[in-house]
């Protein structure tokens, strides 16, 4: 498969399109799904290679290799989002800057093939402090107009749960300032590489009251780093089954991450968009909170992408020459 980026030349006119490839290329899995004209899901391939996975120049070969059959239709089109567009990805598809929504990731795509191949540039933006500290994402931003298209809604507050959970201001189908929180990832380092290993039962079942209970304590006045140290000393002096002290350490550290948010007035439900694990633990923190919530899964991606789809392969390719 021949790949060259757009060079600014004049824009084929395409065929109107009848069906969509749609993958959402992560740093360690690659997930695609074949979409008819109205953006239902047709069929859906899973595979772990993620672009970590993928040699340098490889990208290609690995895409023709697992879904060149459903391009090899004509009429196709694909968009590609997440870290595919990233430095160490297929090509790097610089951060489309917020506010921003379909127009403006619509200008920033990133055309492998023109009019048929783009990769989605991710969003960044600028806190508003003294080093106006830049935060990034790539593949949320699919997702999180995707969950606004199946909740009929132009403005919210959205959590992405994972690695690096984001929390999301969307205004008027723009996105306008999104902050990222470690939670996940210093989940795992205390979890499997500090101490406080030494007292977890590794895989024990999720306690829901004992997590709640760390969703209560982190409210509380004083730093989390005073209070993850009672993940030892609770099961030192047998206050919390050694079962329970992972759904106690995960509370603390959710906790902490919501300690920080304005909710409390959010006009209408937060969002949360991920797997159902990791959204049942938010919805339960927000409930405590007696803040409402909704759920969305990997349906948000392909709505997503589908609704960008539409919305952006009729206008010409920008020239990013």
């Amino acid at each position: 498969m021949t790949v060259r980026l757009w060079d600014g030349a004049a824009a084929p006119q395409p065929h109107p399109p009848t069906e969509w490839v749609m993958l959402d290329w992560g740093t360690s899995a690659l997930r695609g799904a074949l979409l008819n004209a109205q953006g239902q899901v047709l069929q859906e391939r899973s595979f772990a290679q993620g672009i970590l996975s993928v040699p340098t120049g490889g990208f290609a070969t690995v895409f023709a290799e697992r879904f060149g059959d459903w391009m090899a239709e004509p009429h196709r089109r694909c968009l590609i989002s997440g870290m595919a567009g990233s430095r160490q990805g297929w090509q790097e598809a610089p951060y489309c800057p917020c506010p921003a929504g379909f127009t403006e990731l619509g200008q920033h795509l990133l055309w492998l093939e023109p009019g048929r191949i783009a990769l989605v540039p991710g969003l960044s933006c600028m806190a508003a402090d003294a080093l106006q500290t830049p935060d990034v994402m790539r593949g949320e931003e699919v997702q999180i107009f995707g969950a606004l298209q199946l909740a009929q809604r132009h403005s919210a507050t959205l959590v992405l749960p994972g690695t690096h959970s984001k929390w999301v201001q969307v205004a008027q189908g723009r996105v306008t300032d999104f902050k990222t929180y470690m939670t996940g990832e210093v989940y795992g380092l205390l979890s499997q590489h500090s101490i406080l290993a030494k007292t977890l039962v590794p895989n024990a079942a999720f306690d829901s009251a004992v997590f709640l209970q760390g969703i209560a304590h982190s409210q509380q006045a004083g730093s989390v780093l005073h209070q993850l140290f009672a993940v030892r000393t609770l099961a030192l002096f047998e206050r919390v089954p050694a079962e329970a002290l992972a759904s106690y350490l995960s509370g603390l550290l959710i906790g902490e991450e919501l300690r920080s948010q304005a909710i409390a007035n959010t006009a209408g439900p937060v969002i949360l968009i991920g797997s159902d694990a990791l959204t049942l633990r938010y919805t339960l923190a927000l409930q405590h909170l007696r803040i409402d919530s909704q759920s969305w899964g990997a349906e948000a991606t392909w709505a997503g992408l589908f609704a960008l789809a539409t919305a952006s392969f009729d206008a010409p390719p920008k020239d990013l020459a």
